[in-house]
């Protein structure tokens, strides 16, 4: 098996091409396993990113939804797939990095996968309702600490919302109610109806709402602050450098998935999130392009893992 290089339709970038007597890759349609739902966050994204790459390698990338248990059913379903290049998996790092520690999966994700890489991130905002008297996250603090009853919206046990809001709890030594619903949606409403006091959110579910006015953002979970909404202090500003939970989403393949394949998918990826085209529909979805080198993946790996390993056993998270 030899390299060639061709250049990428549109891409302005030379991409490595998997080549020998009778193959190109991709030379029939790549599958593309998403664990969560048509018209989600992950699921919109990656029709964007799955598009260009159609354009950019000459193939039809599929999206294949197979929804539930916080992903692992896609998860564990991609697992089995022939490790050809063919098929791949899309998903956030609540499925990849949190799960395996809420969910007997019967395997283990960094010796199941290899990674193509990190794709994009989305930064984790606290909201609070517009009208509410708190605008920082140590008016939030103090007015737990004052007493009453105060409650905060779970959209999904093990989510990334849910462990970044255990992280805070943790970090600012204060308990509050949680109140789960079925999905980001309704519990992003929960607050607008006032009936929850907090939610945190990446930013693809909540960015209109805090556009809007409808819900007010007092932190954001990432080292600096969001072009997004540059207003927003940082938890570290804040005092809580602790809190660091953001969302992010990654391509996996199979393990045994040939390298040069592996670096072929990683280039493309790459080179697609750089598009002229492809970076105001990134900008509208609120995901920020966080392509990383194919040889990032297992440290990185490593260390999201272990992050949201040690919420998940401080806090005693369950699924129930």
């Amino acid at each position: 098996m030899t390299i060639t290089r061709r250049t990428a339709l549109g891409a302005g970038l030379a991409l490595p091409a998997l080549a020998s007597a009778q193959e190109v890759f991709p030379n029939r349609p790549v599958n593309v396993v998403v664990p969560w739902g048509p018209g989600g966050p992950t699921d919109t994204f990656t029709r964007v990113l799955t598009a260009r790459l159609a354009t950019d390698l000459g193939q039809p990338f599929v999206v294949d939804n197979r929804v539930g248990a916080n992903g692992t059913i896609g998860l564990t379903y991609a697992a089995r797939l022939a490790p050809n290049g063919y098929n791949v998996v899309v998903t956030p790092n609540s499925t990849y990095a949190a799960a395996p520690h809420l969910y007997n999966l019967g395997f283990d994700v960094g010796q199941a996968f290899a990674g193509v890489g990190l794709l994009v991130s989305m930064p984790m905002f606290m909201l609070v309702h517009r009208d509410s008297p708190v605008n920082s996250v140590a008016d939030y603090v103090a007015l737990v600490r004052r007493g009453g009853q105060h409650s905060y919206a779970n959209a999904s046990v093990g989510a990334t919302s849910h462990l970044a809001t255990e992280q805070f709890l943790q970090a600012a030594n204060i308990e509050v109610l949680e109140v789960g619903y079925r999905g980001g949606g309704p519990a992003v409403q929960a607050v607008i109806q006032r009936e929850v006091g907090m939610v945190f959110m990446p930013a693809a579910s909540v960015m209109g709402f805090i556009r809007s006015g409808e819900l007010k953002a007092i932190g954001v979970c990432q080292p600096a602050r969001s072009p997004l909404a540059p207003a927003v202090p940082t938890f570290a500003e804040q005092g809580f450098p602790q809190v660091g939970v953001e969302e992010h989403v990654a391509m996996l393949a199979p393990a045994g998935t040939p390298e040069p394949i592996l670096r072929r998918l990683n280039e493309a990826c790459t080179a697609a999130l750089r598009a002229a085209d492809v970076q105001p529909r990134l900008e509208a979805l609120a995901v920020t392009p966080q392509a990383q080198p194919l040889a990032a993946w297992p440290a990185y790996l490593a260390a999201e893992n272990a992050k949201l390993r040690d919420i998940i056993r401080s806090r005693n998270i369950r699924v129930t």
